[in-house]
C-alpha cells in the first residue's frame, strides 16, 4: 500500500499545447521573438520631395498682370486723347519713366541690402549687442518720418535729382531688413551653435554655415517687404526731380487728364505686384531644404 500523501500513480493529465516559442515563467506567459531573425516591418514608401514652386505659383499672377495690361492697352488705343494727354505720353515717355522707376527700386534695394544685412549681423555679435536698441531706434525714426517730408529735407540738402530720392528710399526701407536680420539670427537655437563650436568650427564658419542659413527665411521676408516699399516710395521721387512713374501720376493730377493718371497708377501697381511675385519665388528657392516642414 502506497503512502497516503503521495500522488496517485498513473499518467498525468494532458496539458494544453502552447504555440511554438511560448513559455511560462512564474505564472507569466512569454514569447520568444527570435533575436536572430529580423522582425517584419511594413514597407515604407519612398518620401516624395514636394515641389517648391508649383505651376499655379508660376503662372497665375503673371497671366493676370498680362490680361490687365492688355485691357489697359486696348482701352488706350480706343480712347480719345487730347493734345495734352498725347504730349504727356509721346516720345516714349512711358517707357522712360518705367525704366527710371525700376532703376530707383533696384539701386535703393541694393544699398539697403549692403547696409542692413551686415549691420544686423554686427549687432548680434556679443560686443555690439548693447548698440542694437540705438540702431533700431534710428531705423524706426527713418521709417516713421513721412516719406514726402524726408524727401523734401534731402532735396534741400542734396539738391534736386535721383540721388536725393535714392537716399530717401534707402532710409525708408532699411528697417524691415535690419529688424528681420537681427530677429532671424537671435532666433537660432543656442544648443546648435554650441554644437557647431564644439566640433571645432570657427566663429566665421558658425556664422556662414549655421546661423545665416537658419535665418534665411526671415531675412528674405524682410527683403521682400523692402522691395515692395521701394516700388511705392519711388513714385514720390517725382517731387524731388528723380523721375519714375510718379511723373505720369503727377501730370495726370495737375492737368486733370484721367488717362495719364490711370496709366501711371496701373503701371505702378503692376510693377509692385510683379516685384512681390519675383521676391516670393526667390524666397521659396533660396530657403534651405532642411528648414522645410514635411507632412
Amino acid at each position: 500500500m502506497s503512502p497516503p500523501n503521495e500522488p496517485p500513480l498513473g499518467p498525468h493529465p494532458a496539458e494544453p499545447r502552447r504555440p511554438d516559442g511560448e513559455h511560462e515563467v512564474k505564472g507569466h506567459t512569454f514569447r520568444d521573438t527570435g533575436e536572430g531573425e529580423p522582425e517584419a516591418t511594413p514597407p515604407v514608401s519612398a518620401a516624395r520631395t514636394p515641389r517648391r514652386v508649383t505651376w499655379q505659383k508660376l503662372t497665375f499672377l503673371p497671366v493676370t498682370l498680362l490680361v490687365v495690361l492688355l485691357i489697359t492697352w486696348l482701352w488706350f488705343r480706343n480712347a480719345d486723347l487730347d493734345s495734352i494727354s498725347k504730349n504727356a505720353l509721346a516720345d516714349g515717355n512711358v517707357w522712360v519713366r518705367l525704366k527710371q522707376h525700376i532703376q530707383l527700386t533696384v539701386i535703393s534695394t541694393f544699398f539697403v541690402l549692403i547696409i542692413a544685412i551686415p549691420l544686423g549681423i554686427l549687432l548680434t555679435r556679443k560686443r555690439m549687442r548693447p548698440a542694437a536698441p540705438f540702431a533700431m531706434a534710428l531705423a524706426n525714426i527713418g521709417q516713421a518720418t513721412p516719406a514726402i517730408g524726408l524727401l523734401a529735407l534731402l532735396v534741400i540738402w542734396m539738391g534736386i535729382g535721383m540721388k536725393a530720392a535714392i537716399v530717401g528710399m534707402v532710409i525708408y526701407a532699411v528697417l524691415p531688413v535690419l529688424s528681420n536680420t537681427i530677429a532671424g539670427l537671435r532666433a537660432n537655437d543656442p544648443t546648435l551653435l554650441e554644437a557647431a563650436r564644439g566640433i571645432g568650427m570657427s566663429p566665421l564658419g558658425v556664422l556662414t554655415k549655421v546661423e545665416l542659413p537658419l535665418a534665411v527665411p526671415l531675412i528674405l521676408a524682410g527683403v521682400r517687404t523692402a522691395l515692395v516699399l521701394n516700388v511705392g516710395t519711388a513714385t514720390l521721387a517725382t517731387f524731388g526731380g528723380g523721375g519714375g512713374l510718379g511723373d505720369l501720376i503727377s501730370t495726370g493730377i495737375t492737368t486733370q487728364r484721367m488717362p495719364v493718371l490711370v496709366l501711371g497708377s496701373i503701371l505702378t501697381v503692376a510693377l509692385a505686384l510683379l516685384v512681390d511675385w519675383l521676391a516670393s519665388l526667390a524666397e521659396l528657392l533660396l530657403r534651405p531644404r532642411g528648414l522645410e516642414v514635411r507632412s
